[in-house]
């Protein structure tokens, strides 16, 4: 059901968690997730990473288990995800395993182990920043980072590294240096890494440090929404704008989306893990006087944590349809 709001609060559109019917034998099931990874984030929470798969009818979901336990649904779009609310000084095993469209569930991942520390009580002292952050590119997809180590009271458990403000990486305490991936060619990049404690306290950032990927054979143009359309329909003497999209076609499902309008940002879209992949839309109030111009265009945020491309600028007037 379309949920109308005011075009300057943020929407959180949620979509429908049910898993998609039962498990099908019939056709190829996705592979088991690769390169699985587990790193203690806190004494209560451990970040699992793994790459992407392929599969035949696109991936939907994966879903990551605790002890064989399932305990995440992640969107497609993701590869990572903040495991919390666990036991500190305890050890847990944990696998991730892949739902295509179709809903077929692929077979589990290797599993790896991640220990929580000790819980450190009534610490309140978050770490220093972490310093000298560099850089460079390394490839058309990936950067390699580097930091000086930061000072704690107690001990730096994990760091956080960001890109435009979304945590897309974690690594252990003892690792000042690591490789981002899966990002675009010929894209400039602006990463901030913090600093974690046990007792969840973080550091202030260090950064932003800029880089830009090296050229390659996907130079980021598809990025945009496609085929962009803005209508108006009048209900209760009050007029709307209905927006309609094609979603960029990304290794995954875009879940998030920022509207412009008259220039300003005007709102952000964001779904759950079942966001439109072939079409989507979106409806808002627009006042109540007729004839009003509007102008309109619309942008992505991408799996990598970059704002991909702006839409084509389409313009609107109340109460003429289109």
């Amino acid at each position: 059901m379309r949920r109308v709001v005011l075009y300057t609060v943020f929407l959180l559109l949620v979509a429908s968690c049910g898993r998609a019917g039962a498990d099908d034998d019939s056709g190829a099931v996705p592979g088991a997730p690769a390169g699985v990874t587990a790193t203690a984030g806190s004494s209560t929470s451990v970040h699992v990473m793994w790459n992407a798969v392929s599969a035949a009818d696109g991936v939907r979901a994966y879903e990551v288990y605790r002890d064989r336990a399932k305990v995440a649904d992640v969107p497609a779009g993701e590869h990572m995800v903040d495991v919390v609310r666990l036991r500190p000084a305890t050890a847990y095993v944990f696998s991730v395993r892949a739902r295509d469209r179709a809903g077929r569930l692929g077979p589990p991942s290797r599993e790896v182990t991640a220990t929580t520390p000790a819980a450190t009580a009534a610490d309140r002292s978050a770490p220093t920043p972490p310093g000298r952050l560099t850089g460079r590119s390394a490839g058309s997809t990936a950067v390699q980072l580097s930091w000086t180590a930061s000072r704690d009271d107690r001990k730096v458990v994990s760091y956080d590294v960001y890109q435009g403000g979304v945590k897309i990486h974690s690594v252990g305490g003892a690792q000042t240096a690591t490789v981002v991936t899966g990002l675009r060619p010929g894209t400039r990049y602006a990463f901030t890494v913090r600093a974690r404690d046990a007792a969840d306290n973080l550091s202030p950032a260090a950064g932003p440090l800029r880089l830009t990927t090296a050229p390659g054979t996907d130079d980021g143009r598809d990025t945009a929404p496609g085929s962009f359309r803005v209508t108006s329909h009048e209900a209760d003497g009050a007029y709307y704008l209905d927006l309609s999209w094609v979603p960029p076609r990304t290794d995954g499902t875009v879940g998030e989306y920022q509207l412009q309008l008259d220039g300003r940002t005007a709102t952000s879209l964001v779904w759950g893990a079942d966001a439109p992949r072939d079409r989507a839309a979106y409806s808002f109030y627009a006042g109540g006087e007729p004839g009003v111009r509007h102008r309109l265009r619309l942008r992505a945020r991408l799996p990598d944590g970059s704002w991909g491309g702006w839409s084509a600028e389409r313009v609107a007037t109340t109460g003429a349809g289109r």
